[in-house]
């Protein structure tokens, strides 16, 4: 997305260097592009440590590109918002065109060349769409909110932090302005993302350290 803001620290380059000592047996056996979902509410970091991780897998000689969630929303960032103050029902799953990024990455693990997905221009409120060429890449990151439900995704990562814990994060990203609004969305997002939890191979507590699910 265009005209994000990420503050990369060094917990995020941390937990980034965790993922990558814990999957590299799989990584270098690989025998086609890996990929890894990272998934974690609002503020968690999940953007942040996904771009981290793929810094790292680049110092290892391990081509990288990072997918991110909030270029496959159906509405673009203000457009989203006016909506789901009309009708809080919208929040959820369904903002997401997340059956694209599935297909996306299906066609990433299928041996494609390219992929055209949509890209978000923040300041202007509008999705665009770019060519991604595929070449040379050995891993595919996908970030945001939902990826955890993906299908195709070698790795789960979950950073298992909520809302309530995250609220310095937001407010220095300062992408949404911080009212009760918010915070029935991000409730509504916290019952629905916790489902997807279960599903991760690898969680980020809050001190960025990986760990193993019970």
């Amino acid at each position: 997305m265009i005209g994000d803001k990420l503050i990369i620290n060094e917990k995020h380059r941390r937990a980034a260097e965790q993922i990558v000592e814990r999957i590299l047996p799989q990584l270098r056996s690989s025998p086609r592009i890996y990929t890894i979902a990272i998934a974690g509410e609002s503020g968690s970091g999940k953007s942040e440590t996904g771009q981290a991780l793929a810094e790292a897998l680049n110092r290892r000689d391990f081509q990288t590109l990072v997918l991110q969630q909030d270029d496959y929303f159906v509405y673009p960032p203000k457009t989203n918002d006016n909506i789901r103050r009309q009708d809080i029902g919208w929040v959820g799953v369904r903002e997401v065109r997340l059956d694209l990024l599935d297909e996306h990455l299906r066609r990433v693990r299928s041996g494609a060349e390219t992929i055209v997905k949509p890209l978000v221009v923040y300041g202007e409120d509008r999705i665009s769409e770019e060519t991604v060429s595929l070449r040379g890449v050995a891993v595919v990151v996908a970030e945001g909110t939902y990826t955890s439900a993906l299908d195709n995704v070698d790795t789960r990562v979950f950073i298992d932090l909520t809302y309530l814990e995250t609220l310095q994060s937001r407010l220095k990203r300062a992408r949404e302005a911080q009212d009760d609004f918010l915070e029935k969305v991000l409730e509504i997002e916290h019952r629905i993302i916790s489902a997807h939890k279960n599903r991760a191979d690898y969680l980020v507590d809050e001190q960025f350290r990986v760990v193993c699910p019970n």
